[in-house]
């Protein structure tokens, strides 16, 4: 009882802060709005997205690189707005510190908030992993490509400097001389001596383009940056994570995933279909065998798969993890939770998880109320991965497991997300048994059935 009161009270604090923030933004608007100054009034009202109990709202701190060059004064209305922004930076990493031993992950999440409001913080940058180099805050990975005379480009990743201008221009530097793009095309048609995309976190191969090949990188890195806040506690200890949360860590070495991107859908299914006779029913797809991900250009190409896959490779590789994984029990939530991934939406300079009608939501809760279908969680637990793969209800079973994801990630203000990530971890590490989610979540199975059943008629 006195750690679920812990865990609102911290949710209680940090929309107070937001709330108060608020009015201060509105109450400076309100100034502006006078002087006939309409930008400025709307950017300060459009700063602080709606938050919704059955939704994550999460941030991405953009690169350092991508204003270095930019000399422009701030105007008056700026500065003022930047004083208000940096007391509340200073008061989202208060409660962070505040928060980490009841609500780590979202202990995680406000200093990333920090970090928006004030990117000069210099406690909130070194908890998340950046150094001050140039005087910019930059990743380890960012530094050293600077330091190996590359630069980033929108369009093109990391080129040498020497590069962008004729890149620019449409030719392309390969096998050791300058050529066109289109004689670039022909000659990286082949895969195997495809484009080489690398970014902090992924290396891609692909035989499609340069700037799709970046493009696909971009997002992933967005979406491993979203996953980082979310299953904080899934990369690193309770001890760890307050040791980075003080500013105290050194910067954690990033691991490149690998990801294969083909030109085409015929493409992937040839390549693919020896290792999963199945594939031309899939739009992606990650073997743990070789530990890549797959993926295919086109109009077919759909956001939630990327993400769904991609968070099994994460889950998969940022940590150690035994050998087949869930193979005899608890597999229901490898899947469930890449399910979940899939309700991941952009907006206006912000993202949500979750939602009572986002992703397999809607259609968990008609099999739960509609069809009476729902297999109990003391059974679900039981099932490996070749009992889930093979039942008759396997699309019931997956509906219900990213519902049940859903739950475990957001009922009760998120009280047992954390739990979860525990959950997943154990999983992972070989350590989970049929009993792992009861201990962890303190409830009996019966008692999490009916809370889910509750769950999903509040949603309706």
């Amino acid at each position: 009882m006195l750690a679920a009161t812990l865990r609102a009270g911290v949710i209680q604090e940090r929309d107070e802060l937001y709330a108060a923030y608020a009015a201060k933004l509105d109450t400076l608007a309100e100034t502006y709005e006078r002087d006939g100054d309409m930008e400025a009034a709307e950017t300060l009202r459009g700063w602080l997205p709606e938050r919704r109990a059955d939704q994550l709202t999460l941030f991405v701190v953009p690169s350092a690189l991508a204003d270095a060059d930019s000399d422009d004064k701030p105007a008056a209305w700026q500065e003022r707005w930047q004083q208000l922004r940096n007391q509340q930076a200073e008061a989202l990493v208060a409660l962070a510190q505040q928060a980490v031993d009841e609500r780590p992950s979202l202990a995680y999440q406000l200093v990333v908030e920090a970090v928006r409001e004030n990117p000069e913080h210099q406690l909130a940058r070194r908890a998340l992993g950046y150094v001050q180099y140039r005087d910019l805050w930059l990743t380890p990975f960012e530094i050293r490509q600077l330091k190996a005379g590359r630069t980033w480009h929108e369009r093109f990743g990391w080129l040498p400097r020497a590069h962008v201008e004729r890149y620019e221009q449409g030719q392309r530097f390969a096998l050791g001389r300058w050529m066109s793009a289109d004689e670039e095309a022909e000659l990286r048609g082949d895969l195997r001596r495809g484009w080489s995309v690398e970014t902090e976190h992924y290396k891609i191969t692909t035989n499609h383009s340069l700037e799709e090949g970046v493009a696909l990188a971009r997002r992933l890195e967005t979406l491993y940056d979203l996953w980082q806040q979310v299953f904080i506690t899934y990369l690193m200890s309770e001890t760890e994570l307050k040791r980075q949360l003080s500013g105290r860590a050194r910067p954690r070495i990033a691991r490149q995933h690998e990801v294969v991107y083909y030109r085409t859908r015929d493409e992937y299914n040839a390549a693919l279909r020896s290792a999963q006779p199945q594939i031309d029913i899939t739009l992606g797809i990650y073997f743990d065998q070789t530990r890549s991900a797959y993926f295919f250009a086109g109009e077919e190409q759909a956001p939630g798969t990327l993400y769904h896959e991609a968070t099994h490779q994460l889950f998969g590789e940022t940590r150690r993890t035994a050998p087949r994984v869930a193979r005899d029990d608890n597999f229901w939530i490898v899947e469930g939770i890449a399910c979940y991934m899939e309700s991941l939406a952009e907006h206006d300079g912000y993202y949500t998880l979750g939602g009572a009608n986002a992703g397999r939501v809607p259609a968990a809760r008609h099999r739960l109320l509609v069809d009476e279908s729902y297999v109990p969680l003391s059974e679900l637990v039981g099932f490996g991965m070749e009992d889930l793969q093979h039942d008759q209800r396997i699309a019931m079973l997956y509906s219900q497991s990213a519902g049940l994801a859903d739950f475990l990630m957001h009922a009760d203000d998120g009280r047992y997300r954390d739990a979860l990530a525990g959950y997943l971890a154990a999983i992972y590490g070989g350590r989970a048994s049929e009993g792992t989610l009861a201990e962890l979540t303190g409830k009996e199975y019966e008692a999490l059935d009916c809370a889910y059943r509750q769950y999903m008629e509040a949603g309706e």
